[in-house]
């Protein structure tokens, strides 16, 4: 009984392999393939000039750049905000954990888009402080660019130090204190160095997010003239004459780049982790701040949310209800109008449709094929288990866009056998492909809960696996198939990249919508959509807590 189950698995497993070869490996080979093998033969030398061409090598210099810079910026802002919030009286107001993940779940490319709106001439900046003349106009800029980027991503490394940072036993910086150390030898002697390998991984974790995001370099980067990987990428695959050959060859150097980045975090989580969680219990420190200090504590937190989420919120929300651009924030130029039009005109309720169609489906799919590759996964063994497990994630390492170039090659190749390419369907899969790995990670997280005791009891009394399956391990895992869905959704609902390059002619998603209407000078129709996508995938997001802490209890 047990033999035939093994090989009964093993059955799914290698099923599941051909699956995920199709969907995940067979179109980043294609993205090499076309790198390389120039007019049907393989011509490296080719393949290297279009890499070394200098326009191509000021596109990898811009990249690298950028992201180093959006990493310093990021711990500007994040190391000092964790410390407050881990360390100090702060630590007490927990809805700040939950606000400064307002910027990291927010759109890049609407956060954009408001900073545009706030800084540009004749923008709500200058209609606000009109004395200042031009000085707004100085945003765009590198500098700008590294800002905006920073303040979507630093929330992910804040949250990766803060928690660091509680599992810093009290006893350790107190013995500094009792041996007279003052908070800035402290600062450089224990934390520094106990926080040296979540700082790393934070840090090469935000410098691959940077390198992968396309929203703001798009938006913002294309105004300054600052090309990087992503719309580089973009405009050789659909702007005429298109060259998938460049594309390919810029896809294959960032694939690389992003491949040894991860490789490169390994290494350096398993060198630099130190073990301060251990079963003997421990207390949090806490640092009393002063009356000036706590001021300054909450000084600095208010800058930042301001920053961050008030300067793109309160642009992208005025704009929307704006009735004529030229007359700005005077009073009687404010109107529901826009939001009426959204409701109303087939064309904005078209891409509400598509984009809810897609997510949905998406989600629902990432979360019936990932539940079944970690079910599988969890029962086998060897090679082929590690090669499943690790094609499925495989996504989660690679920026989105050159999967997409994938898939695009890949499905325009086999046109003629399977004709999915140009249609909704291809735009399904390319999510699938995309998000499969959030289920994995969060099923495979609920399956580590769950005992072999229960599934071994259920075998003994009988059932047979599908049972199992369905009374025990099923409602043991779906709070972590509903988290993953929910998560899916969210991103889905937004996504941009995947639209923009293979969404068939005329259909347009809230994504393209948005940039659509705000490229043609429609701005506030633009916004008022941009409001009404962050509604939803907020109200999807309280949703799914509200669910989770209701499974808590």
């Amino acid at each position: 009984m047990r033999q035939s189950a093994t090989w009964k698995n093993k059955g799914i497993l290698w099923i599941l392999l051909v699956i995920l070869a199709g969907l995940i490996v067979c179109p980043l080979i294609m993205v090499f393939a076309e790198a390389v093998i120039i007019d049907g033969r393989l011509d490296l030398h080719q393949a290297w000039s279009i890499i070394a061409d200098s326009e191509n090598l000021q596109t990898i210099w811009n990249s690298l750049l950028l992201g180093v810079c959006v990493v310093l910026c990021s711990t500007v802002f994040a190391a000092p905000t964790a410390y407050l919030l881990a360390r100090t009286q702060l630590a007490r107001h927990k809805w700040l954990d939950i606000v400064f993940m307002v910027p990291f779940m927010t759109p890049p490319y609407i956060a954009s888009m408001g900073w545009i709106l706030f800084m540009q001439k004749r923008g709500l900046f200058q209609q606000l402080f009109p004395f200042t003349g031009s000085f707004s106009e100085g945003f765009f800029s590198f500098g700008g660019l590294v800002l905006v980027m920073s303040l979507h991503v630093f929330p992910f490394m804040m949250t990766i130090l803060k928690n660091a940072i509680l599992n810093i036993p009290a006893s350790l910086e107190e013995g500094g204190a009792v041996f007279g150390a003052g908070f800035g030898l402290r600062l450089r002697k224990i934390f520094a160095p106990l926080l040296t390998g979540n700082f790393a991984i934070g840090a090469l974790l935000v410098f691959v997010k940077t390198l992968s995001e396309y929203g703001t370099p798009y938006t913002l980067g294309r105004r300054i003239g600052f090309y990087v990987f992503t719309t580089d990428i973009h405009r050789y695959s659909t702007t005429a004459p298109v060259d998938f050959g460049r594309s390919a060859s810029l896809s294959s150097v960032l694939i690389c780049i992003c491949m040894a980045l991860w490789l490169l975090q390994n290494y350096i989580t398993n060198r630099n982790s130190y073990r301060l969680v251990s079963g003997k219990g421990s207390r949090p420190a806490r640092t009393t701040l002063s009356g000036a200090g706590l001021a300054a504590a909450w000084i600095w937190v208010v800058l930042v949310i301001l920053v961050a989420i008030g300067i793109p919120y309160f642009s992208i929300i005025a704009t929307s209800l704006i009735k004529l651009r030229g007359y700005g924030l005077a009073a009687g130029n404010f109107t529901l109008e826009h939001y009426v039009e959204l409701f109303t005109t087939s064309r904005s309720l078209e891409a509400i449709g598509n984009s809810i169609f897609l997510a949905v489906s998406s989600a629902t799919i990432c979360s019936v094929l990932g539940t079944i590759v970690v079910s599988a996964v969890r029962r086998g063994k060897g090679l082929l288990k590690k090669l499943v497990e690790g094609i499925s994630l495989l996504p989660e390492m690679l920026p989105g866009i050159v999967l997409i170039i994938g898939i695009m090659l890949f499905w325009n190749a086999i046109y003629q056998v399977i004709p999915l390419y140009n249609t909704m369907g291809i735009m399904v899969l390319a999510y699938v492909v995309l998000y499969l790995p959030y289920t994995v990670q969060y099923v495979t997280s609920s399956f580590t809960q769950i005992n072999d005791s229960l599934l071994q009891a259920g075998r003994t009394f009988g059932g047979s696996p599908f049972y199992v399956f369905r009374r025990v391990t099923l409602p043991m895992i779906s709070k972590g198939i509903l988290t993953g869905w929910m998560m899916i959704f969210i991103i889905a609902f937004r996504e941009l990249v995947t639209a923009s390059l293979i969404a068939p002619p005329n259909v347009l998603v809230v994504s393209t919508y948005i940039n659509r209407e705000f490229e043609q000078g429609s701005v506030s129709l633009g916004m008022a959509m941009a409001v009404l996508c962050v509604l939803i995938t907020t109200t999807a997001l309280l949703i799914m807590n509200a669910v989770t802490e209701r499974e808590k209890k």
